[in-house]
């Protein structure tokens, strides 16, 4: 990934630009799928702290650039936004994806969650559906 658009990324997100930060928005430039705190950690360790990646993953979940996924058996996971998220909203209420095979848990953007109608008295706040089975590599 480019340096410049990791920057310009940053700045559209109105975050400074710091080494640690291009190099983990670059981590999820690299994959098409959501990455766990440990998986980002392994990848930078050498350079950044557990603290120092928690706080930059919580930074760019609340500035709208990643969002978590909910992987089956409770781990929290990120992925890369769409272009329509922002600080003030977050817009990913699609299906997530978890091959049984490999692991991996991809964004499924094209797919929507269908509608919700809770009863009367209950609030929204957020949705979340993960499907499992196997992905297009694995089932082969």
């Amino acid at each position: 990934m480019s340096e410049l658009i990791l920057k310009e990324t940053l700045k559209g997100h109105r975050l400074r630009n710091t080494q640690c930060r291009t190099d983990i928005l670059a981590i999820f430039y690299e994959h098409d799928f959501a990455l766990s705190h440990a998986d980002i950690e392994d990848r930078v360790s050498e350079h950044y702290d557990r603290v120092t990646v928690y706080r930059t993953l919580k930074t760019f979940v609340d500035k709208g650039l990643i969002h978590k996924v909910l992987d089956d058996n409770g781990a929290q996971k990120y992925a890369l936004c769409n272009a329509d998220c922002s600080e003030d909203l977050h817009k990913h209420e699609h299906v997530h994806f978890k091959c049984i095979r490999c692991g991996l848990t991809t964004c499924l953007d094209e797919s929507d969650i269908p509608g919700i109608k809770l009863p009367a008295g209950y609030v929204l706040m957020d949705v979340s559906m993960l499907v499992t089975g196997y992905c297009k590599d694995c089932q082969q």
